[in-house]
């Protein structure tokens, strides 16, 4: 099949497209979000093509991979051919509901002939899905293989823009963490991340200078490379759909400690680590592991098994050829 998508989420997109078809992206001048191309820090197949998105409407599509609402007016407005009408259409929900969560209408939930695929069953159950045929295909990801080593007793967090989505990502509470194990932030717009934890309340100065150390925007690879000497991964997310990180953590060999949020406790199995709603809890678990180096790569271990079973790429594609075979006409 032939199958345009928007490049929005660097990690699903890169498992997407593992898949045996053929991929197009929009690109804009310049890359805004609304077409930025092909991947340029993940490694992406030759079977993905940037077009222009003045010369879609010369390309041929069986599907349409939907991700974000506007994307409806720009692909009729590019390509000339309407999603779930001219060609067929499916949507991606990635996120979680946001405002009044119990009530959150998707956008939608008006039509029916757009099939609504959640990223994971608390997707599925939190968003009013109205009249959308709902569809939920976990998530697949690419095996960067077990390179876990563990070598520093301190925690790995991912994060993008943690200054930004404070309350969400459990930035706020990352003073806590740091005060008893050191951390290390990798992610997009981290680096005024310490600066603004120590406004938080977490002491600054020559003895405590290591306790948040960041990582800017390293390219996929270089980030697992270092993301597997440290000794365990803390996801402190809130309110998020499901971290990628945190698969790729556990495929890595990290042993996991989350908050019991969203889908982290289905996906985090108890031999991997420790899933609570209590930051003392979670404390202690961060401490244990940093203390306990054969506990933590015996839990590491449990979680690449368990989520290479869960979450693994040929599921994940067999998945989604099986929605798109029911969207032939």
């Amino acid at each position: 099949m032939r199958i345009l998508f928007w490049h929005v989420h660097g990690s699903w997109a890169t498992a997407f497209v593992q898949g045996a078809h053929d991929y197009v992206v929009p690109l804009t001048p310049g890359r805004c979000p609304d077409g930025r191309g092909r991947a340029r820090t993940y490694p992406w197949p030759d079977t993905v093509r940037e077009v222009p998105c003045e010369r879609l409407a010369c390309e041929e599509f069986d599907v349409v991979v939907l991700q974000r609402p506007p994307e409806i007016e720009l692909a009729e407005r590019w390509t000339g051919r309407r999603p779930g009408r001219d060609v067929p259409a499916v949507y991606v929900e990635h996120n979680t509901p946001a405002g009044d969560v119990p009530h959150t209408r998707h956008p939608l939930a008006g039509r029916d002939d757009i099939p609504l695929v959640h990223v994971t069953h608390f997707n599925a159950l939190f968003w009013d899905s109205g009249l959308a045929p709902v569809h939920v295909i976990e998530h697949g990801v690419v095996d960067p293989g077990y390179r876990y080593t563990g070598e520093l007793a301190r925690a790995g967090v991912v994060v993008n823009e943690p200054v930004r989505r404070r309350r969400v990502a459990g930035t706020d509470l990352l003073p806590g963490f740091a005060a008893a194990v050191p951390l290390d932030v990798f992610g997009m717009k981290v680096t005024s991340l310490p600066a603004d934890l120590g406004t938080a309340g977490l002491p600054t100065g020559p003895g405590t200078a290591g306790r948040v150390a960041v990582h800017e925007d390293l390219p996929q690879s270089a980030m697992h490379a270092e993301l597997a000497r440290r000794r365990v991964y803390l996801h402190p997310y809130r309110w998020t759909s499901l971290g990628l990180s945190l698969i790729e953590a556990m495929l890595l060999g990290l042993p996991v400690v989350a908050l019991a949020t969203t889908e982290a406790v289905e996906a985090v199995p108890p031999e991997a680590g420790v899933v609570s709603t209590r930051p003392a809890t979670l404390v202690d678990a961060l401490r244990a592991f940093a203390d306990d180096p054969p506990r933590a790569r015996q839990a590491g271990k449990a979680g690449r098994a368990a989520t290479l079973a869960r979450y693994g790429l040929e599921r994940f594609l067999t998945d989604w050829d099986d929605l798109f075979r029911g969207l032939a006409p």
